[in-house]
């Protein structure tokens, strides 16, 4: 069984190094594309890999990903972008995912994707990603920015993780610019208008962002990505000081699932913000019943299932007066999460007012 790693790079001569060191010796075959780097992104991909490609960037992260697909000659194919790496950890378990793919010959495997990192090298979130194809017509990618493929055949996950690390190249307005585009040529799939939506967000054009949202949630989109697109929509409405409306997004949410510890954190703090503190209360406790749905490709913070609602009642009980139920909930969030900023705040904070001890 033969395993080819697939890439597409421009201009990562400082992050390739790293992602390449961290899988050495792991394939049979590396594939390179370079979409018009000016940097020495292609001599360094050379030094590791003589099957180095160039493609002529045409604003299609898909075309150029497919064209690296046809560019592998491996019975199956595994990407990873140059800002990513294989943890120490990965790279004992990878014998055991070729002796998984040689012995259950799946055609789609799911492997957990780790991104943003605390102080102590933890991920502050997983999401699965589908990570290893099967070389067939059927592994090709979609959209022209935030690409996918969709799932076929048998399908099956692998506890490897992959670390999506910081990269220092600025993206500035690349996707929007792409979406633009893109939708006056053809009409945008659900889900490329839900990411169409976050990233007029992100550039802080609140009006066109929740129009797009708006129209992604009367889709008959995928229910995950309806979860995200109304926790954006909120966040659009709260942007521009209209809470009520942000509240109703969040609420919004749970026709479309099971309530997310996320949305319930939301809701939490928008209620803190506004006073409505046993409303507060009442969300944040709910966040820590809430299943973790990261295994359907939520992109979920587990800090929502513990950290961020314990915080909200430690201030929420303490803005009530009730210094015993804000003490209790600070001892169980020191148990789990001693040396967090805030928890340490919290620990000088409770030392100064001489309530250390829960009766």
């Amino acid at each position: 069984m033969k395993l080819s790693l697939c890439m597409i790079v421009k201009n990562e001569e400082d992050t390739l190094p790293r992602c390449l060191e961290s899988v050495k010796g792991l394939f049979d075959e590396i594939v390179i594309v370079d979409t018009g780097s000016t940097d020495k992104t292609a001599s360094v991909a050379r030094a590791f890999t003589p099957h180095v490609f160039s493609f002529a960037w045409c604003n299609d992260f898909s075309a150029a990903r497919n064209f690296s697909f046809s560019k592998a000659t491996g019975d199956y194919l595994f990407w990873l972008d140059a800002d990513d790496v294989l943890p120490p950890a990965s790279r004992e378990k990878f014998p055991m995912l070729r002796a998984m793919l040689e012995r259950d010959t799946p055609d789609m495997v799911f492997l957990p994707y780790d991104s943003g990192f605390d102080e102590k090298g933890e991920p502050l979130m997983t999401f699965r990603r589908e990570r290893v194809l099967r070389r067939c017509p059927l592994a090709r990618w979609v959209g022209r920015v935030h690409e996918c493929i969709v799932p076929f055949g048998r399908q099956c996950s692998f506890d490897l993780h992959i670390h999506h690390l910081s990269s220092p190249k600025p993206r500035g307005e690349r996707n929007l610019n792409i979406y633009r585009k893109w939708e006056q040529e053809e009409p945008l799939s659900p889900r490329d208008l839900f990411y169409y939506g976050r990233e007029l967000y992100y550039h802080r054009r609140y009006d066109e962002a929740a129009a797009k949202l708006k129209e992604m949630l009367a889709s008959d989109g995928w229910y995950v990505n309806k979860i995200e697109a109304a926790k954006v929509l909120s966040a659009c409405f709260e942007a521009q000081n209209q809470p009520e409306k942000a509240l109703s997004a969040l609420f919004q949410s749970f026709l479309y699932g099971e309530p997310r510890a996320s949305v319930c954190c939301e809701i939490g703090r928008l209620f803190q913000g506004q006073k409505r503190l046993e409303d507060a209360v009442f969300w944040y406790k709910a966040a820590l019943s809430c299943r973790d749905h990261s295994a359907e490709g939520d992109f979920e913070l587990p800090a929502t299932r513990s950290l961020t609602p314990f915080l909200g009642l430690v201030c929420c009980y303490d803005a009530l007066g009730d210094r015993t139920r804000a003490l209790e909930y600070h001892k169980r969030t020191e148990a789990l999460f001693p040396e967090h900023p805030a928890v340490v705040h919290n620990r000088a904070y409770f030392a100064q007012t001489g309530c250390q001890h829960s009766d």
